[in-house]
């Protein structure tokens, strides 16, 4: 068999800035928020248009910029600032540059950015150690998430530990510096299962640690299957999505990414994962954690599949990992995940509220800064409580009344009183336009009930009848050119993308639709939404660099996937148009940990059930599953360790080949706009984008 399992995509968690755009903060000359062209990263770029501007000067006035709360509470219980403005990796390349955020303190204002986004940019500019309360501080501002540690009787408890091993260790080197004392980690907490609460425990922990009982890991229920499944089965093509909602390729700058929102971005270091020791099971479950008291509230299928919040009696702290954080969060998320339901999220905010909103005297979560005061905590619990509950009551009330999918983001609209008044629940994660969509999804699925849309074109195969009927290809650019001079923006695209999708290589047209997906880009202010026309444009005028390739292997995730899941994935690789008239049964036996699968293709699909052998099988295989597990990662491949013994078969081995030939390797470089291609060699060495190698091909962020 070929190798089943060449590498694993972590969407959100592994990053790479292509080498052919500078990252490097070109600043305005000018004074005020004046730009010019000459300013921009990109030959084709645009400044933003007098209707732009009208829009942003209109959310200048318009929303509460004399609420200065966020600010205060960003900057209390300050102790020190993080010296190293960058955090070098392992490898030699940069994992973390806080320089390249330099340009956000340089000015007051830019009529490129949103206000309200610019206003988030800058308290993500906090980058130090901070105490929560005594006992519990924060490391700020060196990754996507904050970690917080916790004293405990034995050591330190470290909760939620970033991204990147390299980010994790510079924290605790910070935090040892000043109030660590030479203690040591007793307890890691991970507070759901995204990778920016997981991926930096190497940095402060081994495997040796845990094993001999020095310290225990935490996580709740379901943590090791969701972490897997929500990032495999659909990785590749989520990988892919990630360079727009997360504006992979846009240098950090006033034209391109400005923030990420729940922080500046993703740590370009080593992702690295550990196990848990002890999972929390019930839905309020008390445990003593290295002396210190803690309640856990588990709450499934909120922000994450597995998910909990901590409430600490004795210090008064209530820790809402990510199903609280200062502002709305994403109920349909670009990347591609499954639509989380807005309803469920919360009444576990409410559970929060009337469990310990009358109790917590602090409370803080994974990102952003704390909330004192018992007062101002009831006020973030109820008004982020009511954001997505509405939202959810809304979009189902419009949707009872016939409005679709297509119609629900220009309808629905967050109640005004907290639009008015609450910074903590604007969108700076989730986008109100895209989680109403999402609620209509998660309940009625993508049609709108219009036959025409039943089973419609594809958008190659019906742009040809547009662009004919609208007269060719003159009359759309002319068109689209005067649309987006009167600054109708979204009525030029309409327009302009079907040219594109007809005829995808009319580079005039790809550029007018990028100078019109650039204004919209630049009127948003949530950062998803930003960066994925930002992106788009940025595509559609220089094509996708050979090199932005967020492909890599993480051994730690590979070892964790249950061999079903494993199986699964094969079966999502396999293209089952190669496998036609193939028909075979196999059994998979490792000894070693006791499992035994029945493996059966037939019908053109790989289909596998735990705990069960075929009587007849075509092929048992028999290896020990730390041997398979070379073979997942792609160490070794299954048909070597047929041959040097490691793996024993029994029947006809010549199937592994048969069913191997139909494996397809995925590639994250795909186009998504027409007519858009890798520049360079499509066939670049197969090298990890984390290892000497493949740094070398690519420059960090």
């Amino acid at each position: 068999m070929k190798p089943v399992y060449k590498t694993l995509m972590i969407p959100i968690f592994l990053v790479i800035v292509a080498s052919q755009i500078s990252c490097s903060n070109q600043n305005p000359e000018s004074s005020g928020d004046d730009l010019a062209v000459s300013d921009h990263f990109d030959s084709k770029g645009k400044a933003p248009s007098e209707y732009t501007k009208k829009i942003l000067d209109e959310a200048r006035n318009s929303l509460p910029f004399s609420d200065t709360r966020d600010f205060e509470e960003n900057k209390k219980g300050f102790i020190a600032a993080m010296t190293e403005r960058q955090i070098m990796s392992a490898q030699g390349h940069v994992a973390w540059d806080m320089d390249a955020y330099n340009f956000i303190d340089e000015k007051e204002q830019f009529s490129s950015i949103h206000p309200s986004l610019y206003r988030m940019a800058k308290l993500n500019q906090n980058y130090g150690l901070y105490e929560v309360t005594p006992g519990i501080y924060q490391v700020r501002g060196i990754d996507l998430s904050q970690i917080t540690f916790i004293r405990g009787k034995k050591g330190w408890i470290a909760y939620d530990v970033l991204v990147s091993s390299e980010t994790a260790r510079a924290a605790w080197k910070l935090f040892q510096e000043h109030v660590g004392g030479g203690l040591p980690i007793s307890t890691v907490i991970y507070s759901h299962n995204h990778g920016d609460h997981w991926g930096g425990v190497r940095g402060l922990i081994s495997d040796e640690d845990v094993r001999s009982g020095k310290v225990q890991v935490i996580a709740p229920d379901g943590f090791m299957h969701h972490l897997v499944s929500e990032l495999v089965f659909a990785g590749n093509v989520m990988n892919r999505r990630l360079f727009y909602q997360y504006g992979l390729l846009l240098p950090r700058n006033p034209y391109g990414f400005v923030s990420q929102g729940l922080g500046h971005g993703v740590s370009l270091g080593s992702v690295g994962l550990i196990a848990p020791t002890k999972l929390i099971t019930k839905p309020i479950e008390e445990v003593m954690v290295d002396g210190v008291r803690m309640i856990f509230q588990l709450t499934p299928d909120t922000e994450a599949p597995a998910e909990m919040n901590t409430y600490m009696p004795d210090l008064k702290v209530l820790w809402m990992a990510e199903n609280v954080q200062n502002g709305m969060h994403n109920i349909y998320t670009l990347r591609g995940a499954p639509v989380r339901d807005a309803l469920r999220w919360s009444k576990y905010i409410n559970e929060s509220l009337y469990l310990f909103g009358d109790k917590a005297e602090v409370m803080f979560s994974s990102h952003h800064w704390p909330r004192w005061g018992n007062e101002r905590i009831r006020e973030v619990l109820r008004d982020t409580r009511d954001a997505y509950a509405h939202l959810n009551n809304q979009v189902l009330h419009h949707a009872n009344q016939g409005v679709t999918i297509n119609q629900i983001h220009n309808i629905y609209a967050p109640p005004q009183s907290l639009q008015k008044t609450a910074w903590h629940t604007r969108d700076y994660h989730g986008s109100a336009e895209n989680n109403a969509r999402g609620v209509i999804q998660r309940f009625l699925g993508y049609w709108d009930s219009n036959p025409t849309n039943l089973i419609p074109l594809s958008p190659e195969e019906s742009a040809p009848l547009y662009v004919e009927m609208m007269g060719g290809s003159k009359k759309i650019l002319d068109k689209g050119e005067q649309l987006i001079a009167d600054g109708k923006y979204k009525h030029a695209t309409e327009i302009l993308n079907r040219l594109v999708q007809a005829e995808p290589d009319n580079q005039e047209g790809k550029d007018l639709l990028a100078d019109a997906f650039e204004q919209i880009g630049y009127q948003q202010e949530n950062p998803g939404l930003r960066n994925s026309f930002l992106a788009a444009a940025y595509e559609l005028r220089n094509d996708i660099p050979a090199s932005a390739i967020p492909s890599s292997s993480s051994p730690d995730v590979i070892r964790v996937m249950t061999t079903g899941q494993f199986l699964d994935f094969l079966a999502i690789r396999m293209d089952g148009r190669k496998t036609q008239g193939m028909k075979y049964g196999i059994n998979l036996i490792t000894p070693d940990n006791g499992e035994k699968f029945a493996v059966e293709l037939s019908n053109e699909t790989l289909t596998n059930i735990q705990g069960y052998l075929l009587p007849n099988p075509d092929l048992t295989i028999t290896i020990n599953r730390k041997d398979l597990e070379k073979a997942m990662m792609g160490v070794q491949t299954l048909a070597d360790m047929i041959k040097d013994g490691t793996a024993k078969t029994k029947g006809d081995p010549s199937i592994l080949a048969k069913i191997g030939s139909a494996m397809v390797n995925f590639d994250p470089r795909f186009p998504i706009m027409p007519g858009t291609r890798i520049r360079g060699s499509q066939d670049l060495p197969a090298t990890d984008a984390y290892s000497a190698e493949g740094l070398r091909r690519n420059t960090p962020e």
